[in-house]
């Protein structure tokens, strides 16, 4: 069985035809999937598709969308988190440094995040988008217990080993697929069995040869394909060792 450690199931793309999107995904082996929160406003909806026994869901407040948070969304958080003893971890939060204009916001938002999963014992699901270097520093600072997930990993084999010694793994998704991205290809090689899981950000980050489409679970298949084929191993070892990995972090 496959698991879609990051998928946005939640997302009004998915409204029209979200069970169906569940049948492609199990048709292909794919039988459980990780849905993280992003604003307050989704949370609800996070939380309802938690009620399935195939969904297993995160709360956090996500750096993209820092306009639509406010200060009272920490408190808000703190109390979900108390509330909803089923959540897996804290997420999505993190850092993306292509936003300069927001980037002081963003590290006090992503503090404050971290600090509550310390507290909690859960593991936190970080978006890093050129700042893996920074934010292997600050989770190196602040030694959480559960570690966590870096989402979307896109670094060196390098930064890679940083974020597994620190007791996260790298997710896995569509970036691993692109020909150009031998950087990511070669960090994918050298990793551990036990150090990545995989993913696919549905709606978002398209597989090479989807670009433009609506990313769905069902195709966090091909990305195990890719990934077998990068490290030299069978499909099978792949997706044993990938959901072997989301289950012991998000304690399935």
């Amino acid at each position: 069985m496959l698991i879609d450690a990051h998928c946005h199931l939640d997302f009004p793309d998915f409204d029209d035809d979200r069970e169906a999107v569940f049948e492609r995904a199990r048709a292909v082996g794919v039988g459980h999937f990780v849905v993280p929160g992003t604003t307050r406003k989704r949370w609800p909806d996070v939380l309802a598709l938690g009620e399935r026994d195939d969904v297993s869901v995160c709360l956090g407040l996500h750096p993209y969308f820092m306009a639509q948070h406010r200060e009272s969304d920490l408190n808000a958080l703190d109390e979900a988190l108390a509330q909803h003893p089923e959540l897996v971890a804290v997420g999505e939060c993190g850092i993306d440094a292509r936003f300069s204009e927001t980037l002081d916001a963003q590290w006090r938002l992503l503090d404050a995040q971290l600090r509550l999963a310390k507290e909690r014992e859960l593991p936190v699901v970080i978006h890093c988008v050129q700042a893996n270097d920074r934010v292997a520093k600050r989770l190196r600072q602040l030694d959480l217990p559960a570690g966590g997930l870096i989402h979307a990993f896109a670094g060196s084999p390098e930064q890679a080993h940083r974020f597994i010694e620190l007791g996260f793994v790298v997710g896995l998704g569509g970036a691993a697929t692109h020909e150009r991205a031998k950087r990511l290809h070669r960090a994918v090689a050298a990793l551990p069995d036990d150090g990545y899981v995989l993913e696919t950000d549905s709606p978002d980050m398209p597989l090479a040869g989807h670009r433009g489409e609506r990313n769905e679970p069902a195709r966090v298949e091909a990305v195990c394909r890719i990934v077998a084929e990068l490290r030299g191993q069978s499909l099978e070892r792949v997706a044993k060792n990938s959901t072997a990995s989301a289950r012991r972090l998000f304690r399935l």
